[in-house]
């Protein structure tokens, strides 16, 4: 029989070199896969903004492209707050807005004319990408670029982090993540090199974080925080020092150029951490230094003593500058992460909003699926080695989920972690059963047999079994009595475990482990199909649940077919087309950047949520009568009150669900004039059905909501869909109020403010007097206004 052909030698740099440029596809189809995934929204709608923040940073970028950045920087917009008006450039984080503008003027600069509302809308998939490969990059650090691969895969499509980052989410965090992944990877490596350029490079990035997103805090204190753990932990070396030193440094001087961040670096507690472990590791080095030049006990100990007055001392000065005020003391924010009960209780502001809520349980299966059930496991295999970058994997795991746990919005931060702790199980798990190797055959002439002595004990029929080594041949006497007399105490050991169970044999055997391809197929097809499981739970998420713009709605009709709502943009195309360009319209907060950025109008409350007593304002205005809420109005040159109505279509989002955080943040104001318990029933029940209680039958939000509702049930019970309460058959009336428009599906509904009575007449006076209705008898007009007028 002929020789087989020999196969060809492969040059090591050639299988490098193919190796490399294997992981660069995977790197491109894992990068192409994250961008198409968050594409749902443009395909099923249309590209357009989403949520209600993106729309004011749509409207800045805006500004940013069509005037030059020294504009945008300082823009004050006199139509936000009114009368108050907002100096835009002093109170925002304008990473964002500068990125899109930089992207927009490399793009024109190649004579390719986008449009900035295409930048803007494909900035989070773009960004995405990005955030794969500093996810990949921290993984390969951790472990390999096989785990690297696998965590990028898992990023690029995990619900939690697609959440912020479809097509159109134009928000901070849409480049945030990218920032975070890349500052942590750039971190490890100037820790494990001993790197300042690395280090800076994680402090150029942390400054860019800074000027993306509120959330560089958690940077900001992640860090110092694995400093601290490797310095308890014994593990202090010089490239601690100069990694952390390089950053901290650079890091803080860079991020004090926002204007919005200024001096809180070193005026504020969240950031004091990062400045005490700063000095912590300025003694220890010192004190490291001088130890290695100095022999002397007594001076050590000095020295020692010197070191902990000094740490004392320091920490003390911090207390005291926090107590005279010069630091700032910690936030409600803050504080509303260690008590959920603390920010309903003090700050309903922040209470109300949806992102500050607890996570509820089902959540982390929805964002994160089959990988919350791996990521405990990958986090147990980072003690397994605990080098210091593990270390920081398993702080980033505990803090994140604890903030993930209590702030439905901080799911965004825990993310990535449950990603890289995943793969790298899912790695570990790869590559024991994808190894092809396995142990030699005992009848090979090298091999070792192996004494198994084995019995089954008396006592619930246990197993036991213990395995020798026997000796192997040896050229003399002398190495064989040698071996012999090594192997005696374990053979006498294993006799009387013989001997005492009753049974006893010698075997030989192949080492312990999974060597038969079948059992290692089971193994690998059942994780493949569980990962491919979470694929198809991903995209279903995606594009369901996350791909929908908040300002477009959509259902479907019985054939199945899709039906769109587009209330929203209706309705603020009217106020754009129909209303002077100074009308200013009153509506809760959650709509003054959309009414901004679509309508052009000015608003008396936006997002920013930055004047707790305007908000209140307004809250107060929709929870008191007409009567009461008229001059409030007035006052503010109101010239329009917008609402949202959803009991028609079954939209639970309106305002009548909002309208109790409307009630309490005005009672933190007025607690006098505004009381929660009179919004209830007896019972104690929330109702807008007859047994409502009067003060909301005559709230400004009830009469709003409900007015003519009634008409469209032709007679009929009306009902109230979100709530399922039976309305009043006759609904209220406005005086004060007339409806100026209502948009399709009556989600949208827009009064207009009255303006004074031609004859100087109380408006429900002249309300009346116009329907026919006759004033009762000794309250003549002329006292009535003598009455109104004081």
């Amino acid at each position: 029989m002929p020789d087989a052909i020999p196969l060809p030698r492969v040059a090591p740099e050639t299988v490098a070199n193919t190796t490399s440029l294997l992981r660069i596809i995977a790197l491109s189809l894992i990068s192409g896969a994250a961008i198409a995934s968050r594409l749902f929204a443009v395909i099923n709608f249309e590209s357009i903004i989403h949520e209600f923040d993106p729309w004011f940073n749509y409207r800045a970028t805006r500004v940013l492209a069509a005037k030059g950045f020294y504009e945008f920087w300082n823009w004050f917009d006199p139509t936000a707050w009114y009368p108050l008006g907002r100096v835009v450039g002093g109170t925002i984080y304008p990473g964002l807005m500068a990125t899109s503008g930089v992207i927009y003027n490399i793009l024109h600069g190649l004579n390719l004319p986008v449009d900035i509302r295409n930048v803007c809308v494909l900035l989070a998939p773009g960004f995405s990408a990005l955030t794969a490969w500093a996810t990949y990059m921290f993984t390969k650090e951790l472990k390999d670029a096989s785990a690297g691969l696998i965590a990028a895969s898992f990023i690029g499509i995990a619900p939690g982090y697609i959440s912020r980052s479809v097509a159109g989410s134009y928000d901070n965090e849409a480049i945030a993540i990218f920032l975070l992944m890349f500052t942590f990877f750039t971190w490890i490596k100037a820790l494990k090199l001993g790197s300042a350029f690395f280090g800076t490079i994680a402090a150029v990035f942390y400054f860019y974080m800074v000027a993306a997103w509120g959330g560089y805090v958690f940077i900001t204190n992640m860090i110092p925080l694995h400093a601290l753990v490797l310095l308890l932990m014994g593990r202090y070396t010089n490239r601690l020092y100069v990694a952390y030193s390089s950053w901290y440094a650079v890091g803080t001087l860079s991020s004090m150029q926002v204007p919005f961040v200024g001096f809180q670096p070193v005026r504020t507690s969240e950031h004091m951490a990062a400045l005490g472990v700063f000095g912590l590791l300025q003694l220890v080095a010192f004190s490291d230094l001088v130890r290695s030049h100095v022999g002397s006990k007594q001076f050590r100990t000095l020295l020692r003593v010197a070191l902990v007055a000094s740490g004392i001392l320091g920490g003390a000065v911090i207390v005291l500058l926090t107590l005279k005020g010069w630091i700032a003391p910690w936030t409600g924010r803050f504080y509303s992460l260690w008590d959920t009960e603390y920010a309903k209780k003090y700050i309903p502001i922040i209470a109300s909003v949806s992102e500050h809520q607890p996570t509820a349980w089902p959540s982390f299966f929805m964002d994160l699926h089959v990988l919350i059930t791996i990521f405990p496991a990958g986090v147990i295999l980072c003690f397994k080695e605990l080098r210091d970058e593990h270390v920081f994997v398993i702080i980033y795991a505990v803090m994140a989920s604890y903030f993930a746990g209590v702030m439905v919005r901080l799911m965004l931060t825990l993310t990535p972690v449950v990603c890289v702790a995943a793969a790298i199980a899912t790695s570990t798990l790869f590559d024991t059963y994808l190894d092809v190797h396995e142990p030699e055959d005992p009848s090979a002439e090298n091999s070792v047999p192996v004494v198994t002595v084995s019995g089954e004990s008396h006592v619930g029929g246990t197993n036991v079994t213990v395995t020798t080594p026997a000796p192997a041949p040896t050229p003399s006497k002398k190495a064989k009595k040698a071996q012999a007399q090594a192997a005696a105490p374990a053979s006498s050991i294993a006799s009387t475990i013989a001997e005492a169970t009753g049974t006893a044999g010698v075997t030989t055997r192949q080492d312990r482990g999974v060597f038969g391809l079948g059992s290692r197929l089971v193994v690998v097809a059942l994780w493949v199909y569980m990962l491919l499981f979470f694929v198809v739970h991903s995209t279903w998420v995606t594009s369901n649940a996350y791909s929908s713009p908040s300002v477009v709605l959509s259902s479907r009709n019985p054939d199945g077919s899709q039906h769109i709502i587009d209330d929203f943009r209706e309705a603020y195309y009217w106020l754009r087309q129909n209303t002077p360009e100074d009308a200013v319209v009153m509506s809760w907060w959650d709509y003054g950047y959309q009414i901004a950025g679509m309508a052009d109008r000015p608003t008396m409350v936006d997002n920013n949520t930055w004047n707790n007593t305007h908000i209140a304002t307004v809250g107060k205005a929709m929870a008191s009568s007409e009567e009461v809420a008229y001059p409030i109005l007035r006052k503010h040159d109101v010239s329009y009150v917008l609402v949202i109505f959803g009991s028609l279509i079954g939209y639970s989002g309106d305002d009548i669900n909002k309208f109790l955080w409307m009630i309490r943040i005005a009672q933190g104001i007025w607690p006098d004039e505004v009381s929660e318990p009179s919004f209830f029933t007896p019972r104690g029940e929330y109702k807008v059905d007859e047994q409502a209680s009067p003060a909301m039958k005559n709230s400004v939000m009830y009469k709003t909501s409900y007015y003519r509702f009634a008409e469209l049930y032709g007679g009929n019970q009306p009902q109230d869909r979100v709530r399922n309460q039976n309305l009043p058959m006759k609904g209220p009336t406005l005086d004060y109020l007339e409806e100026a428009f209502t948009s399709e599906n009556w989600i949208v509904r827009i009064y207009a403010v009255k303006g004074d009575d031609e004859l100087g007449r109380d408006l429900k006076v002249a309300n009346s007097f116009n329907e026919g209705k006759k004033r009762k008898r000794g309250r003549p007009l002329v006292r009535r206004r003598a009455v109104a007028a004081v």
